[in-house]
């Protein structure tokens, strides 16, 4: 028998899931079982858990049938579990390092409950104290009132029957009960000691959703204190009911005077005689007036009306900058039929959203696709493409007009999004540097990112697209918030399934290469530590070596322009302004790249795919990584592995850039970071988004 069940209900979960079944398994305390139960989530959270269930026989992994709730998940997980004690973690949380062993030894034959203290991080990744008392004589019933910082031995757990409920506050019935009844027997400890990290997500759960299912937390009190440990529990009680009464992000207004006398009604039924209200919110609550906790409620809240009215002020002066017209369109009706398309910040139609405009044309063609181009790129508009000048008059009319909005960036600064307008974020790369607020932990790369924008950004997006399970748990976690995740593939790559050998011969004809030549295509990403196309390869000798039936085609990150220094050289042909890097991919033989997010596109083509990185390390301290592109794994390492000129070279020579084993490497990152791509992307993303 382990000595700990650590129970992990998961729904929705999957952008944090990994870290939290890593901080269990990776515990220096390893007599643990862990069991996860996939409350029927529709993301990923069941194939994370089974995954890391084949790679340690700890973890189980139980299915339910049908969404059930927090509850029912976390009563299967005890049901389920053999050790000596139970441990509830949720699937966002983590048990930090070393908490086991610690829980261990404070824990021995007495004990049948033993509370300890954890600390909270939020999406900004601000860790602070959980602010619970837990030194000698603290009272147990004014600590967090919350199953996952707490230890229960499973068999007082199964003795005493108890369950969680369904619905909201789900544990406060069962953790409450514990505590008593542990107390009442001496058999409770406090350990002063955080061994849980909780998660505060944005807008992600009940806690965080203002709404009538609060008024739950009236009738699991009063079911509590309907028994003779009430009296005890009573002023702890009414502690809880008013804060969740005074804070607006449970309570909205307009339930505020029905949730008072939900808890004045408690109040009054159940107050021990001997007991006098403790505070002036106390005392409203018990004569019952409403007009006296409002009085109190708006003295206590001066500061923070004044805040709102600044907030107030600050968006009043930026309506007053907001272009008039801008401003008069938005009170016109959204126009049906209307999309407006960008992509890279308005550079040039490209990328998934130039994918999706077309297939729409196709599929939906009584919707009219206009594109957003900045001023400076309006030559590189191809003929016929109907667009916009970024910040001109046409551009704010059909910003405030469109009912759908698609872009892989964003859209430029005084832009408000419309009730009924949906916008699809398609993003244009699959993530292997960090991004998001994961950047916050890599500030040399940020150059002066505004986080809170970001985050504001992330609320307009109805949809995010993902091209595979990695992306999606990504995206989650660094894009906080409440748009639908589409796992449908990338549609710039349906090009891949759809291309012919006559595509090709005609791709390769329009660049002047001869069918007989040997194609790499270069393609190094940018570094946030350096400026400008600064090459780590002498393009010139790496041609010279391979000999006259090799070209190389040069195509520099988008932040760059054509490359003057490459210029004239018969085998060395620059394509960074080539409209379409697809073309590129499919007129070459292999890629040459270092951390560009191409190598996942091109991964779809199933050709060899070499990793030239020479500063990788420099690269991973300065950005960060979601996995260790050359350790040589299958599916984190694409293929051949360079880190000099020289060995570049030699695997170019030598045929060590197409082997069996870089085979199976290619085919293992195909398997992960492909799945999606059979060249119905786009039509699958055009029929969920346009509805047709």
């Amino acid at each position: 028998m382990a000595r700990f069940s650590v129970v992990v209900p998961a729904h929705r979960v999957q952008g944090y899931l990994r870290e939290c079944l890593e901080s269990v398994l990776a515990q220096s305390f390893t007599d643990l079982e862990l069991i996860v139960v996939d409350d029927c989530s529709p993301d990923a959270c069941a194939a994370i858990a089974a995954e890391y269930a084949e790679r340690d026989p700890r973890l189980r992994l139980i299915r339910l049938a049908e969404h059930s709730g927090t509850g029912a998940a976390r009563n299967t997980g005890a049901e389920h579990a053999r050790g000596e004690f139970l441990l509830f973690l949720d699937g966002d949380d983590l048990l930090l390092p070393g908490a086991l062993d610690t829980l261990d030894a404070s824990l021995d034959a007495t004990t049948d409950v033993l509370i300890f203290g954890h600390d909270k991080i939020d999406w900004w990744e601000t860790v602070e104290p959980g602010g619970d008392r837990l030194t000698e004589g603290a009272e147990p019933l004014a600590v967090t009132p919350a199953v996952w910082n707490r230890v229960l031995r499973r068999s007082f757990w199964l003795a005493h029957r108890l369950r969680f409920d369904e619905g909201p506050y789900d544990e406060i019935v069962p953790v409450h009960r514990a505590t008593l009844l542990a107390a009442d027997r001496q058999r409770l400890r406090l350990l002063d000691r955080a061994c849980v990290r909780w998660r505060r997500r944005r807008g992600s759960s009940h806690s965080t959703t203002p709404g009538r299912a609060h008024f739950t937390l009236v009738e699991r009190y009063e079911r509590l204190l309907d028994s003779p440990s009430g009296p005890r529990l009573f002023p702890y009680a009414v502690d809880h009911l008013l804060a969740v009464l005074a804070d607006p992000g449970r309570i909205r207004p307009a339930d505020r005077a029905d949730f008072f006398r939900a808890a004045a009604r408690l109040h009054r039924t159940y107050r021990p005689v001997d007991q006098e209200p403790a505070g002036e919110a106390a005392r409203a609550l018990a004569t019952g007036s409403y007009a006296a906790f409002e009085t109190l409620r708006a003295a206590g809240g001066r500061i923070q009306a004044a805040r709102s009215a600044l907030t107030r002020h600050h968006k009043r002066l930026r309506g007053a900058v907001m272009k008039l017209a801008y401003r008069a369109d938005r009170r016109r009706a959204l126009d049906p039929n209307l999309a407006v398309y960008s992509a890279y910040w308005n550079r040039t139609p490209s990328c998934n959203p130039l994918a999706v405009y077309e297939k729409a044309r196709e599929l939906a063609p009584h919707i009219k696709g206009v594109w957003v181009v900045a001023g400076r790129h309006r030559h590189r508009v191809p003929a016929g493409l109907p667009y916009v000048i970024e910040g001109s008059r046409r551009y704010w009319q059909v910003m405030a007009r469109a009912t759908y909005l698609v872009n892989n960036a964003s859209f430029p600064g005084g832009f408000v999004k419309r009730p009924g307008q949906v916008y699809l974020q398609t993003h244009h790369g699959t993530p292997l540097k960090k991004m998001g607020l994961d950047q916050r932990r890599y500030p040399a790369g940020t150059h002066g990112i505004s986080f809170q924008k970001v985050l504001d950004h992330t609320d307009q997006w109805d949809y995010s697209l993902s091209a595979n399970p990695h992306s999606t748990e990504v995206w989650e976690r660094v894009y906080p918030s409440s748009y639908q995740a589409l796992e449908l593939g990338y549609p710039r790559n349906d090009v891949y399934a759809h291309a012919t050998t006559e595509d090709r011969a005609r791709i390769r004809s329009s660049l002047g290469i001869g069918a007989d030549r040997t194609v790499l295509l270069y393609a190094p990403t940018h570094r946030d530590y350096q400026k400008g196309f600064l090459p780590r390869l002498d393009l010139p000798r790496l041609v010279r070596a391979l000999g006259p039936t090799y070209v190389l085609l040069v195509r520099a990150h988008y932040f760059y322009g054509a490359t003057a220094s490459l210029a004239g050289h018969p085998q060395i042909l620059d394509a960074t302004a080539h409209p379409r890097v697809e073309e590129l991919c499919l007129a070459s033989d292999a890629l040459i790249t270092d951390y560009s997010s191409l190598m996942f596109d091109y991964a779809c083509l199933d050709r060899p795919l070499i990793t030239y990185a020479p500063d990788w390390q420099a690269y991973r301290l300065a950005r960060g990584a979601y996995f260790d592109l050359l350790s040589g794994t299958p599916g984190q390492t694409p293929g051949a592995i360079a880190t000099d000129e020289d060995e570049l070279i030699s695997l170019l020579r030598d045929g060590g850039w197409d082997t069996e084993r870089t085979t199976k490497l290619r085919e293992a990152f195909r398997a992960r970071f492909c799945p999606y791509e059979d060249g119905r992307a786009a039509e699958r993303v055009v029929r969920a988004v346009f509805g047709v």
